[in-house]
């Protein structure tokens, strides 16, 4: 994997994550956009072209951020399609860790996990490849992320919950302690989960007054 990133996608999700890598002082080439007229807002950043040029640079030369956003699972199979595609294709897709987050050391991380600042991960948490565990998140002790999950911002899982792969836990979502999700479920923002998910399950929220 090489020392120089290129971010896939140009919208708000990729600019925290370039914010992040640019605190950690790495090298960005650029990010990829269907627009390559497209704008981030940062001067020293800018669109390479879309997704194909990326094929220009040798998998061994560069390393790949995933800066897709995620607001259902919908968006889940966008972020999964772009991983999958490129680990196909030899690119590798590195942890990225906030610098103002916390993680155990205890912590167990798969390829192309996000972890945005004022997240915290506990001792003895896993969590699957492609994964973002969003700003003020808080996945607890013993907890089970799969593959392709995000847990969105401010949301709260208790300790020894597990996510199956594709599913979104919402902003402010909380789930107590040892419930199981299951794939493909969508938590809405601010619901409460205190019983089991089955897959392919939606999970509504407070409804506002």
């Amino acid at each position: 994997m090489g020392t120089k990133g290129i971010i896939i996608g140009g919208g708000g999700h990729a600019r925290v994550l370039i914010d992040i890598l640019l605190s950690k002082g790495k090298d960005i080439i650029g990010y990829t956009e269907k627009n390559s007229e497209h704008d981030i807002g940062l001067s020293e950043i800018h669109c390479i072209g879309n997704d194909e040029i990326i094929l220009n640079y040798h998998p061994d030369k560069v390393f790949l951020v995933n800066g897709i956003g995620s607001v259902n699972t919908e968006s889940l199979i966008i972020r999964e399609s772009i991983f999958k595609e490129f680990t196909a294709r030899g690119y590798k897709f590195p942890v990225i860790i906030s610098n103002h987050a916390i993680v155990s050391e205890f912590v167990k991380l798969q390829d192309g996990v996000q972890i945005m600042p004022n997240a915290t991960v506990q001792s003895f948490a896993s969590i699957g490849e492609n994964s973002i565990i969003n700003t003020g998140a808080i996945v607890e002790h013993d907890c089970k992320i799969g593959n392709n999950v995000h847990i969105a911002s401010g949301a709260l899982l208790c300790g020894g919950v597990s996510v199956g792969n594709c599913s979104h836990i919402g902003a402010g979502a909380t789930v107590i302690q040892s419930i199981s999700i299951g794939e493909n479920v969508l938590v809405a923002a601010g619901a409460v989960v205190v019983k089991d998910v089955s897959s392919c399950s939606t999970v509504k929220g407070v409804p506002a007054k």
